[in-house]
Parts: structure tokens; C-alpha cells; sequence
């Protein structure tokens, strides 16, 4: 197990809804604005903490540009009200950031360093693109190994698909899945505890009256999630990613990687409020979870989907724990290939990885991601009174991450 100073406590998780980008009921909604609204939830889940306590707050962007540039954390954080002297910093681990803003922030607590941090996350994939405004390879990867680099995701799908033989029958029936899951977990009001409603305004030009109306409107739901979606619906898709070509140079459409059975492009923030054991005591705090292990490894950058079969041993290595001692795992499902591929390779039990549905359904803000399914996390393990919960997903450019957390 990990030897640390002290434990670090999570005492507020909360996000916005998740809207599909680019056209979706977020798409004018500014990432620092999604960050604010993250930021003032999770503060008043916990009204007795002095805002002048808090040290930093440490925010994942994976495309940090643009509207979600110059250090997006500090920005957000002055902007959501908090004192000058709280700092912050913007990091990218691309679909991990999130939750490497939530490992960064409880290190801070757990060696001794800070009593009070924020950890967060915001993307908005409406405003910024993936990849960003203006992507440059380094030539120098097209030249070995390292292309890998280059392939787009989906292609990294496709290569696990046939390298782990997922079939696209499979997919499309995980896909389906993860609809009807998010749609229950929806109906039955799973989700409460963690989104903050936003209001959402929007302006339409009144020609004939010479006007600007405008409307207002609560969301208080993921966007993503489809109740009318089905296997016939799905089966009628085609490969998005790939499609070999035969030696005459026509298209097979042997790709199995579709639209349908990958992770949705998404707009959204989440926030969480990490103390001491100190500072529970100081400001009459009550602690959700603790914070127990984190972890990161590499692989080839060409099958990067199947990250978390790397890190999840090593997070539960480090933590003291066996695979079922864990309740609850939110599994990033990037792509119904790769999460496939990661829970029958590991011997995962289908039925506690992603329970309300995962990103295909519910959407994947990609910087904002893991801070977000934190948030899920935490108040799953409270409210079906499980022990521990992990978070874990893959990471462009060949990395799988994962987080574990313990009910307290």
C-alpha cells in the first residue's frame, strides 16, 4: 500500500449535465462558464468552508486553447468568486485530466502540503475542436514505432477491435447497453446528487419585430442518452473509422468501429473539494469518500484503448485491494471496442462497470471526464452503500489512468 502523511477527503463532487457538442443545449456555453458553474456547486455543498482556505485549485482541459486557454482553472476560479488568493492551474492528460487533477490535488492533502483543494475539470468540444484550432504533428513520429502517435482514435479502436477480437455484434450490443442503463439510472433520478441544473440562455433574431428574443431554459439531464435507439439501429451504421480496401482500392467495410458504439463528443465540467482530516474538523465538514490510489501506465500509442488493463492492477496493487473489493467501476467507455477488450482481459464483472451507463451514452467532455465520473462515483458508493468505487479510462497517445475511492 502507498505510505502517505495523511488522508485526503473528498467533501463535495458535483457537475454540470453533459450536452453533445457541437450542436447540442451546451454549445454556446463557455467552458470557463461550465467551470464556474462545477466550481460555486460544488461550494455549496459545503457551506461551512471558508473559500479563503483553499489553496489551489488544479483544473484538466485536454485541448487548453482558446476559449478554454490561458490557465482556464485560474480564470474559473476568479470568475466563480473565489479570493485572489487561491491559485490555479490548468493540466492536460487528454481523457484523464480530470482525474488526474483529483490524484494531484489529494497528493497536495495526502503529504501534508495543503488542507484545502479544489480538483476539476471543463471541455467544451463545441468550441474547441479535438486535436485544437491548429494541430502540428512532429514529423519525427511518421518515421518508427511512434505513428502511433498519428492514428486518429478510432483507428487505435479498430487496432484492438481485431487485436483483442471484439466483434462488431459486441460492440453494438455494449452500446445498446449503455443507452438503457443511463436511460434507467435517468428515469429513477440516480443522477440528482451530482448534476447542478444549469439555466441555459439563448438568443434568436426577431426580423420582423426588430428584435432580440430571448428564452431560457433548465437543464438538469444528460443530453446523450437514447431511448430510441436500438440493435437494428445500430447494425444499419457504418464503420466511421476505417475501411480497408481491397487490392483494386475498393472499399471492404470490413471497420467495425461505427458512431454508434463510440463515445459521444461532449460539452461539460465537474468539481470536487479535496481536505485534511484537519480542516474536517476546523470547518465542521463531513467527508464523502476518501481518496485511496492512483495510478498510470503507458502503452503503444497505436492500441491506446487498452490503457486501463495496465493501470487498474497497479491502482489496486497500491491500494492493498483485490479486484472484488471494488463496487463500483466507471469504465470511460472511449469506444465499445476497447472497453471490451480492458473488461475481458481483466475478468471485470460487467454488472458493476458502468451501472448508469458510460460515455457512449452519457457523453465524454474529454478533459472534464474524470473529474466528472469522480463526482459519479463518490455518490454512487453512498447512495448503494458500497466500500470502494475506481475510475479509469484510456489516454490518447498510448496511457491508461485509474483512480480508486473509499466510502468513509
Amino acid at each position: 500500500m502507498s505510505r502517505q502523511v495523511q488522508d485526503a477527503y473528498i467533501v463535495a463532487a458535483a457537475r454540470t449535465p453533459i450536452g453533445k457538442a457541437p450542436k447540442g443545449v451546451l454549445r454556446h456555453v463557455r467552458p470557463d462558464d461550465l467551470l464556474v458553474h462545477a466550481l460555486r456547486a460544488a461550494l455549496a455543498q459545503a457551506p461551512g468552508l471558508d473559500p479563503a482556505a483553499i489553496e489551489d485549485a488544479i483544473v484538466g482541459c485536454a485541448i487548453p486553447e482558446a476559449e478554454q486557454g490561458l490557465n482556464v482553472a485560474r480564470i474559473g476560479a476568479l470568475l466563480a468568486g473565489l479570493p485572489n488568493t487561491v491559485g490555479g492551474v490548468t493540466v492536460n492528460r487528454f481523457c484523464a485530466s480530470g482525474l488526474t487533477a483529483v490524484a494531484m490535488a489529494a497528493d497536495r492533502i495526502r503529504v501534508g502540503e495543503a488542507d484545502v483543494m479544489i480538483a476539476a475539470g471543463t471541455e467544451s468540444m463545441s468550441m474547441v475542436p479535438m486535436m485544437g484550432n491548429r494541430p502540428s504533428i512532429n514529423p519525427r513520429v511518421f518515421e518508427d514505432e511512434n505513428i502511433g502517435i498519428a492514428y486518429g482514435m478510432g483507428l487505435t479502436a479498430e487496432k484492438v477491435a481485431q487485436q483483442w477480437k471484439v466483434s462488431r455484434e459486441a460492440q453494438d450490443a455494449f452500446a445498446l447497453e449503455s443507452h438503457r442503463r443511463a436511460i434507467a439510472a435517468q428515469q429513477a433520478g440516480e443522477f440528482a446528487d451530482e448534476i447542478a441544473p444549469i439555466e441555459v440562455v439563448e438568443k434568436f433574431p426577431d426580423l420582423a419585430g426588430g428584435r432580440i428574443d430571448v428564452r431560457s431554459r433548465r437543464v438538469d439531464l444528460d443530453e446523450g442518452p437514447r431511448a430510441d435507439t436500438s440493435a437494428e439501429v445500430l447494425a444499419r451504421l457504418r464503420p466511421a473509422f476505417a475501411s480497408p480496401r481491397d487490392p483494386g482500392g475498393k472499399a471492404t467495410g470490413m471497420g467495425s468501429v461505427t458512431a454508434g458504439n463510440s463515445s459521444q463528443t461532449s460539452d461539460g465540467a465537474g468539481a470536487l473539494i479535496i481536505v485534511s482530516e484537519r480542516a474536517l474538523k476546523q470547518f465542521g465538514l463531513t467527508p464523502l469518500a476518501r481518496f485511496v490510489s492512483f495510478a498510470i501506465r503507458g502503452v503503444p500509442p497505436q492500441i491506446m484503448g487498452i490503457g486501463p488493463k495496465e493501470a487498474i492492477p497497479l491502482a489496486l496493487a497500491k491500494a492493498g485491494l483485490a479486484l472484488d473489493d471494488i463496487g463500483w467501476i466507471e469504465l470511460n467507455e472511449a469506444f465499445a471496442a476497447q472497453s471490451l477488450a480492458v473488461i475481458q482481459d481483466l475478468g471485470l464483472n460487467p454488472a458493476v462497470v458502468n451501472p448508469m451507463g458510460g460515455a457512449i451514452a452519457l457523453g465524454h467532455p474529454l478533459g472534464a471526464t474524470g473529474a466528472i465520473r469522480s463526482a459519479t462515483v463518490v455518490h454512487a458508493l453512498r447512495r448503494r452503500q458500497l466500500k470502494y468505487g475506481m475510475v479509469t479510462m484510456c489516454v490518447g497517445t498510448g496511457m491508461g489512468a485509474a483512480g480508486i475511492f473509499e466510502r468513509v
